[in-house]
Protein backbone atom coordinates (compact mmCIF):
# COMPACT_ATOMS: atom_id res chain seq x y z
CA UNK A 1 0.00 0.00 0.00
CA UNK A 2 2.85 2.39 0.84
CA UNK A 3 4.53 1.69 -2.51
CA UNK A 4 1.24 2.25 -4.35
CA UNK A 5 0.71 5.61 -2.67
CA UNK A 6 4.31 6.62 -3.37
CA UNK A 7 3.83 5.77 -7.03
CA UNK A 8 0.64 7.84 -7.19
CA UNK A 9 2.37 10.83 -5.60
CA UNK A 10 5.26 10.47 -8.03
CA UNK A 11 2.83 10.39 -10.95
CA UNK A 12 1.04 13.52 -9.71
CA UNK A 13 4.40 15.22 -9.25
CA UNK A 14 5.26 14.66 -12.90
CA UNK A 15 1.77 15.65 -14.09
CA UNK A 16 1.49 18.82 -12.00
CA UNK A 17 3.90 21.03 -14.04
CA UNK A 18 2.22 20.05 -17.31
CA UNK A 19 -1.25 20.62 -15.86
CA UNK A 20 -0.21 24.02 -14.50
CA UNK A 21 1.25 24.97 -17.88
CA UNK A 22 -1.92 23.94 -19.75
CA UNK A 23 -4.15 25.82 -17.30
CA UNK A 24 -2.04 28.98 -17.42
CA UNK A 25 -1.32 29.18 -21.14
CA UNK A 26 -4.26 27.35 -22.74
CA UNK A 27 -7.29 27.03 -20.49
CA UNK A 28 -7.20 30.53 -18.99
CA UNK A 29 -6.61 32.39 -22.31
CA UNK A 30 -9.42 30.34 -23.88
CA UNK A 31 -11.72 31.23 -20.98
CA UNK A 32 -10.81 34.92 -21.32
CA UNK A 33 -11.48 34.82 -25.06
CA UNK A 34 -14.90 33.25 -24.52
CA UNK A 35 -15.65 35.84 -21.82
CA UNK A 36 -14.63 38.63 -24.21
CA UNK A 37 -16.99 37.33 -26.85
CA UNK A 38 -19.95 37.25 -24.45
CA UNK A 39 -19.60 40.80 -23.12
CA UNK A 40 -19.78 44.32 -24.51
CA UNK A 41 -16.26 45.62 -23.97
CA UNK A 42 -15.02 49.14 -24.52
CA UNK A 43 -11.48 50.40 -24.01
CA UNK A 44 -12.40 51.61 -20.53
CA UNK A 45 -14.15 48.40 -19.46
CA UNK A 46 -11.33 46.35 -20.98
CA UNK A 47 -8.86 48.08 -18.66
CA UNK A 48 -11.04 48.66 -15.59
CA UNK A 49 -13.46 45.75 -15.88
CA UNK A 50 -17.22 45.78 -15.46
CA UNK A 51 -18.23 45.05 -19.05
CA UNK A 52 -21.95 44.18 -19.30
CA UNK A 53 -22.97 40.68 -20.35
CA UNK A 54 -24.35 40.62 -23.91
CA UNK A 55 -24.77 36.90 -24.56
CA UNK A 56 -24.51 35.91 -28.22
CA UNK A 57 -24.94 39.47 -29.48
CA UNK A 58 -21.31 39.68 -30.62
CA UNK A 59 -21.73 36.49 -32.65
CA UNK A 60 -24.87 37.86 -34.29
CA UNK A 61 -22.99 41.07 -35.09
CA UNK A 62 -20.19 39.08 -36.71
CA UNK A 63 -22.45 36.83 -38.79
CA UNK A 64 -24.59 39.78 -39.95
CA UNK A 65 -21.51 41.77 -40.98
CA UNK A 66 -21.04 41.83 -44.79
CA UNK A 67 -17.36 40.94 -44.27
CA UNK A 68 -18.13 37.59 -42.62
CA UNK A 69 -19.06 35.38 -45.58
CA UNK A 70 -16.29 36.62 -47.92
CA UNK A 71 -13.77 36.22 -45.09
CA UNK A 72 -15.03 32.69 -44.40
CA UNK A 73 -14.80 31.81 -48.10
CA UNK A 74 -11.27 33.23 -48.33
CA UNK A 75 -10.28 31.24 -45.23
CA UNK A 76 -11.61 27.99 -46.71
CA UNK A 77 -9.98 28.59 -50.11
CA UNK A 78 -6.70 29.68 -48.54
CA UNK A 79 -6.65 26.60 -46.28
CA UNK A 80 -7.76 24.03 -48.86
CA UNK A 81 -5.45 25.14 -51.67
CA UNK A 82 -2.48 25.56 -49.32
CA UNK A 83 -2.96 22.12 -47.76
CA UNK A 84 -3.41 20.34 -51.08
CA UNK A 85 -0.38 21.96 -52.71
CA UNK A 86 1.88 21.64 -49.66
CA UNK A 87 1.02 17.99 -49.21
CA UNK A 88 1.34 17.08 -52.89
CA UNK A 89 4.69 18.82 -53.36
CA UNK A 90 5.97 17.67 -49.96
CA UNK A 91 5.06 14.05 -50.73
CA UNK A 92 6.68 14.21 -54.17
CA UNK A 93 9.88 15.61 -52.67
CA UNK A 94 9.83 13.05 -49.83
CA UNK A 95 9.59 10.18 -52.33
CA UNK A 96 12.32 11.78 -54.43
CA UNK A 97 14.73 12.18 -51.50
CA UNK A 98 13.95 8.70 -50.20
CA UNK A 99 16.14 7.29 -52.96
CA UNK A 100 19.29 8.33 -51.08
CA UNK A 101 21.21 9.60 -54.07
CA UNK A 102 24.41 11.60 -53.78
CA UNK A 103 23.98 15.00 -52.03
CA UNK A 104 20.36 14.13 -51.14
CA UNK A 105 20.92 15.09 -47.50
CA UNK A 106 22.38 18.47 -48.51
CA UNK A 107 19.55 19.26 -50.89
CA UNK A 108 16.99 18.18 -48.32
CA UNK A 109 18.57 20.52 -45.79
CA UNK A 110 18.34 23.41 -48.28
CA UNK A 111 14.62 22.78 -48.65
CA UNK A 112 14.25 23.46 -44.92
CA UNK A 113 15.35 27.08 -45.30
CA UNK A 114 11.82 28.48 -45.85
CA UNK A 115 10.67 26.71 -42.69
CA UNK A 116 13.58 28.04 -40.62
CA UNK A 117 13.30 31.68 -41.69
CA UNK A 118 11.23 34.04 -39.51
CA UNK A 119 7.81 34.55 -41.07
CA UNK A 120 8.30 38.31 -41.23
CA UNK A 121 11.41 37.75 -43.38
CA UNK A 122 9.62 35.31 -45.68
CA UNK A 123 6.56 37.53 -46.07
CA UNK A 124 8.70 40.62 -46.69
CA UNK A 125 10.71 38.74 -49.31
CA UNK A 126 7.58 37.67 -51.14
CA UNK A 127 6.25 41.22 -50.96
CA UNK A 128 9.42 42.45 -52.65
CA UNK A 129 9.34 39.69 -55.28
CA UNK A 130 5.70 40.41 -56.15
CA UNK A 131 5.99 44.18 -56.10
CA UNK A 132 4.21 45.64 -59.13
CA UNK A 133 6.97 48.11 -60.02
CA UNK A 134 10.25 46.61 -58.90
CA UNK A 135 9.49 42.95 -58.20
CA UNK A 136 11.56 40.22 -59.78
CA UNK A 137 8.47 38.25 -60.85
CA UNK A 138 7.18 41.07 -63.02
CA UNK A 139 10.71 41.63 -64.34
CA UNK A 140 10.81 38.00 -65.52
CA UNK A 141 7.36 38.37 -67.06
CA UNK A 142 8.48 41.50 -68.87
CA UNK A 143 11.48 39.67 -70.35
CA UNK A 144 9.11 36.91 -71.50
CA UNK A 145 6.88 39.48 -73.18
CA UNK A 146 4.02 39.11 -70.69
CA UNK A 147 2.27 42.15 -69.27
CA UNK A 148 3.08 42.84 -65.59
CA UNK A 149 0.57 41.80 -62.94
CA UNK A 150 -0.48 43.74 -59.86
CA UNK A 151 0.01 40.76 -57.57
CA UNK A 152 -0.61 42.47 -54.24
CA UNK A 153 -2.87 45.34 -55.24
CA UNK A 154 -5.31 43.59 -57.56
CA UNK A 155 -8.45 41.96 -56.08
CA UNK A 156 -8.02 39.14 -58.58
CA UNK A 157 -4.46 38.26 -57.56
CA UNK A 158 -4.03 39.23 -53.89
CA UNK A 159 -5.39 35.97 -52.47
CA UNK A 160 -3.42 33.95 -55.03
CA UNK A 161 -0.23 35.74 -53.97
CA UNK A 162 -0.60 35.02 -50.25
CA UNK A 163 -1.54 31.41 -51.00
CA UNK A 164 1.65 30.99 -53.06
CA UNK A 165 3.76 32.40 -50.23
CA UNK A 166 2.10 30.15 -47.66
CA UNK A 167 2.60 27.07 -49.85
CA UNK A 168 6.30 27.86 -50.17
CA UNK A 169 6.63 28.19 -46.39
CA UNK A 170 4.70 25.00 -45.60
CA UNK A 171 6.33 22.58 -48.04
CA UNK A 172 9.40 21.87 -45.81
CA UNK A 173 7.19 20.75 -42.90
CA UNK A 174 5.37 18.25 -45.13
CA UNK A 175 8.68 17.11 -46.59
CA UNK A 176 10.24 16.40 -43.18
CA UNK A 177 7.26 14.56 -41.68
CA UNK A 178 6.44 12.52 -44.76
CA UNK A 179 10.10 11.63 -45.34
CA UNK A 180 10.25 10.32 -41.76
CA UNK A 181 7.18 8.22 -42.48
CA UNK A 182 8.76 6.80 -45.60
CA UNK A 183 11.83 5.78 -43.60
CA UNK A 184 9.61 3.57 -41.42
CA UNK A 185 8.30 1.51 -44.37
CA UNK A 186 10.24 -1.79 -44.59
CA UNK A 187 12.40 -2.04 -47.70
CA UNK A 188 11.69 -5.74 -48.21
CA UNK A 189 8.12 -4.88 -49.24
CA UNK A 190 9.43 -3.01 -52.27
CA UNK A 191 11.85 -5.82 -53.06
CA UNK A 192 9.04 -8.37 -52.99
CA UNK A 193 6.84 -6.15 -55.15
CA UNK A 194 9.66 -5.70 -57.67
CA UNK A 195 10.14 -9.45 -57.88
CA UNK A 196 6.42 -9.81 -58.59
CA UNK A 197 6.78 -7.36 -61.49
CA UNK A 198 5.13 -4.31 -59.89
CA UNK A 199 6.01 -1.00 -61.50
CA UNK A 200 7.10 2.07 -59.55
CA UNK A 201 3.62 3.55 -59.84
CA UNK A 202 2.02 0.33 -58.56
CA UNK A 203 4.48 0.19 -55.66
CA UNK A 204 3.56 3.75 -54.71
CA UNK A 205 -0.23 3.23 -54.75
CA UNK A 206 -0.19 -0.31 -53.29
CA UNK A 207 2.59 0.05 -50.69
CA UNK A 208 3.79 3.60 -50.06
CA UNK A 209 0.52 5.48 -49.96
CA UNK A 210 -1.47 3.00 -47.80
CA UNK A 211 1.33 2.57 -45.25
CA UNK A 212 1.92 6.33 -45.18
CA UNK A 213 -1.76 7.08 -44.48
CA UNK A 214 -1.44 7.56 -40.67
CA UNK A 215 1.47 9.98 -41.12
CA UNK A 216 -0.37 11.73 -43.94
CA UNK A 217 -3.46 12.27 -41.78
CA UNK A 218 -1.56 13.82 -38.88
CA UNK A 219 0.44 15.96 -41.33
CA UNK A 220 -2.77 17.27 -42.89
CA UNK A 221 -4.33 17.90 -39.47
CA UNK A 222 -1.34 19.88 -38.19
CA UNK A 223 -1.16 21.78 -41.46
CA UNK A 224 -4.87 22.54 -41.23
CA UNK A 225 -4.63 23.92 -37.70
CA UNK A 226 -1.64 26.06 -38.64
CA UNK A 227 -3.12 27.33 -41.91
CA UNK A 228 -6.46 28.29 -40.37
CA UNK A 229 -4.76 30.76 -38.06
CA UNK A 230 -2.23 32.20 -40.51
CA UNK A 231 -2.15 35.93 -39.93
CA UNK A 232 1.33 37.41 -40.27
CA UNK A 233 1.94 36.38 -43.89
CA UNK A 234 -1.32 37.89 -45.11
CA UNK A 235 -1.05 41.00 -42.93
CA UNK A 236 2.49 41.81 -44.04
CA UNK A 237 1.85 41.19 -47.73
CA UNK A 238 -1.64 42.66 -48.28
CA UNK A 239 -3.18 43.60 -44.88
CA UNK A 240 -6.22 41.68 -46.08
CA UNK A 241 -6.75 43.97 -49.07
CA UNK A 242 -7.36 45.32 -51.50
CA UNK A 243 -11.00 45.87 -50.58
CA UNK A 244 -10.99 42.73 -48.46
CA UNK A 245 -9.92 40.49 -51.36
CA UNK A 246 -7.47 38.56 -49.14
CA UNK A 247 -9.19 39.03 -45.78
CA UNK A 248 -9.51 35.82 -43.77
CA UNK A 249 -11.12 35.21 -40.40
CA UNK A 250 -7.73 35.54 -38.69
CA UNK A 251 -6.92 38.95 -40.21
CA UNK A 252 -10.49 40.15 -39.69
CA UNK A 253 -10.35 39.15 -36.02
CA UNK A 254 -7.18 41.19 -35.58
CA UNK A 255 -8.63 44.19 -37.42
CA UNK A 256 -11.76 44.14 -35.26
CA UNK A 257 -9.84 43.91 -32.00
CA UNK A 258 -6.77 46.02 -32.67
CA UNK A 259 -6.85 47.54 -36.16
CA UNK A 260 -9.48 50.23 -35.63
CA UNK A 261 -9.52 53.49 -33.72
CA UNK A 262 -12.48 52.12 -31.75
CA UNK A 263 -11.55 48.49 -31.01
CA UNK A 264 -14.34 45.92 -31.05
CA UNK A 265 -12.95 43.40 -28.58
CA UNK A 266 -16.13 41.33 -28.34
CA UNK A 267 -16.67 40.72 -32.08
CA UNK A 268 -12.95 40.17 -32.57
CA UNK A 269 -12.95 37.49 -29.87
CA UNK A 270 -16.08 35.95 -31.41
CA UNK A 271 -14.33 35.55 -34.77
CA UNK A 272 -11.36 33.95 -33.00
CA UNK A 273 -13.68 31.50 -31.25
CA UNK A 274 -15.25 30.55 -34.58
CA UNK A 275 -11.77 29.64 -35.82
CA UNK A 276 -11.28 27.48 -32.71
CA UNK A 277 -14.59 25.72 -33.38
CA UNK A 278 -13.58 24.99 -36.99
CA UNK A 279 -10.21 23.60 -35.87
CA UNK A 280 -11.92 21.51 -33.15
CA UNK A 281 -14.38 20.09 -35.66
CA UNK A 282 -11.49 19.09 -37.94
CA UNK A 283 -9.72 17.47 -34.99
CA UNK A 284 -12.81 15.41 -34.12
CA UNK A 285 -13.13 14.40 -37.77
CA UNK A 286 -9.49 13.27 -37.72
CA UNK A 287 -10.12 11.12 -34.63
CA UNK A 288 -13.15 9.53 -36.27
CA UNK A 289 -11.23 8.76 -39.46
CA UNK A 290 -8.36 7.28 -37.44
CA UNK A 291 -10.73 4.97 -35.59
CA UNK A 292 -12.28 3.77 -38.84
CA UNK A 293 -8.91 3.13 -40.41
CA UNK A 294 -7.62 1.52 -37.25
Amino acid sequence: MHRKRSGQWAAWTFIAPVAAYLLAFYAYPLYRNVDLSLRHYTVRSFVQGGAPFSGLENYRTVVDDPTFWPALLHTLVFTAVSLAAQFAVGLALAVFFNRHFRLSATLRALFLVPWLLPLIVSASTWSWMLNSDSGIVNAVLDVAGIAPVNWLTSPDWALVSVIAANIWIGIPFNLVVLHSGLQAIPGHLYEAAALDGASSRQQFWRITFPLLRPVSLITLLLGLVYTLKVFDIIWIMTRGGPNGASTTLATWSYRLGFGNLLPQFGPGAAVGNLLIVIALACGLLYIRVQRRLG
